[in-house]
């Protein structure tokens, strides 16, 4: 590819990671079905500006196409074979691309998804006419995250709404039902671009190592990130980096990232490089002047074996639920050994508002992959296959203190496999780390 330009900052992906992809979602369809993705909408901010464009997930699942206005179209039993499956994709128009920049060619597109049939967007309507009277049920796509929050409706949601309006008499399915699933289970092929990610954070984080001093300011280590992440080819942060000096810490999503780091404060960094279109999510938290003090070893050395603890529990057969109950037991237990609550407090806690969610109110877990809070239940048992992050906390009001520690762990067939073993995490190798540089 030297002399060529890519159209992603990242390196060319394996088509057939998409292709396998395809094919999982393809064998969960039911006989004679039709299957449609549409991308996200580019989203205006203000006057004539576009916020940068994030493609939908699930199409990139299934694609690895990152372009605005993309469809794909699976539709196993369709009659002339190279209609089966289906890249829908803008025409390049000579005009337009001088102002906004290239768009794929048909080649291109096919070499980075594996699909050979490209269709133009302004010739879709005849061809999915065609395929709609050959098909007996169609499955359309929907944000069905647990988290999901906003109230926007989507484009995926207004195309729902045109396509029924168009065949009220066909059958319409969840894509979404069978994509919670599937996504929720990572390949071999995805672990190793999600191993780049957590590559390029690992490469930034040493580097952070010997950047931060007292006096630096938090945004100062936000660009540092910027420059180390976009110098690996990543795309940038997975997420709005979280750089916490002092009482910042305890303010679980802080962006403000304003804040001058003091000596003898402690600095919680949350961040995690996206490439590929896949996220890593690290946590570390670590002294401002390169040397934590008795306490703040202390309850470091506290959070990292609930850390430890909690990764030991992550296998197949658990829940998330079930899991987090037992590492909240584990939590009561440290904190009455680090002077936080009393064997008393444990015994008179409200059950429903555990006495050790004083200092560590989040979840423990979340799967990790196209999003950084990726499809998958938390009520279900834990699959082999399955991707999570690791990341208790404590966190001390009257110390204005707050201890993060995260790592990303791959579930194998009897346990985990964790994805940051290499990145720096014990009391010991961050000071030694920090002094040599």
């Amino acid at each position: 590819m030297q002399g060529k330009t890519l159209p992603m900052k990242h390196l060319p992906l394996d088509p057939s990671l998409f292709t396998d992809n395809r094919h999982r979602f393809v064998r969960q369809m039911v006989p004679n079905s039709l299957a449609i993705f549409v991308s996200n909408d580019e989203w205006p901010a203000n006057g004539d500006a576009l916020h940068p464009f994030k493609q939908n997930s699930d199409l990139y699942w299934l694609s690895g196409i990152e372009q605005e206005d993309s469809l794909v179209v699976l539709f196993p039993d369709c009659p002339d074979p190279k209609y089966r499956e289906v890249l829908v994709l803008v025409r390049p128009h000579p005009l337009k691309e001088k102002w906004d920049g290239k768009r794929l060619r048909a080649a291109e597109a096919t070499a980075i998804s594996g699909i050979s049939t490209i269709v133009w967007l302004d010739s879709l309507d005849a061809h999915l006419q065609a395929w709609m009277h050959l098909a007996d049920a169609v499955y359309l796509d929907s944000n069905e995250n647990d988290r999901k929050a906003s109230a926007v409706r989507t484009r995926e949601y207004r195309f729902i709404d045109e396509m029924k309006a168009a065949y009220p008499l066909h059958q319409f399915l969840r894509a979404a039902k069978i994509l919670k699933e599937l996504r929720s289970i990572k390949s071999a092929k995805e672990i190793k671009v999600v191993q780049q990610a957590i590559d390029i954070t690992d490469h930034t984080f040493r580097h952070l190592l010997g950047f931060i001093r007292p006096g630096v300011t938090e945004y100062e280590i936000e660009a540092e990130i910027w420059h180390k992440f976009l110098q690996q080819r990543s795309s940038g942060p997975a997420y709005g980096s979280i750089l916490a000096s002092g009482d910042n810490a305890r303010t679980l999503h802080y962006v403000a990232n304003n804040a001058v780091c003091e000596a003898g404060d402690l600095i919680l960094m949350d961040f995690g490089a996206a490439y590929g279109g896949y996220n890593a999510d690290l946590t570390r938290t670590v002294p401002v002047n390169g040397k934590f003090t008795q306490r703040q070893k202390q309850v470091y050395n506290a959070c990292l074996h609930l850390h430890d603890f909690a990764k030991s529990l992550l296998k197949p057969g658990i829940s998330i639920v079930d899991y987090t109950e037992k590492v909240g037991e584990e939590a009561s237990q440290q904190f009455i050994k680090i002077g936080l609550l009393r064997k008393s407090d444990v015994k008179n806690e409200d059950p429903e508002n555990r006495a050790y969610r004083q200092f560590l109110y989040h979840g423990i877990s979340h799967h990790l992959g196209l999003d950084v809070h990726d499809l998958g239940s938390r009520t279900a048992p834990i699959k082999a296959g399955m991707l999570f992050t690791v990341e208790p906390g404590i966190y001390i009001e009257e110390e204005k203190m707050g201890i993060r520690i995260e790592n990303n762990v791959w579930i194998t067939k009897n346990g985990n496999q964790d994805l940051m073993k290499n990145i720096p995490i014990t009391v010991a190798d961050i000071e030694n780390l920090m002094k040599q540089k």
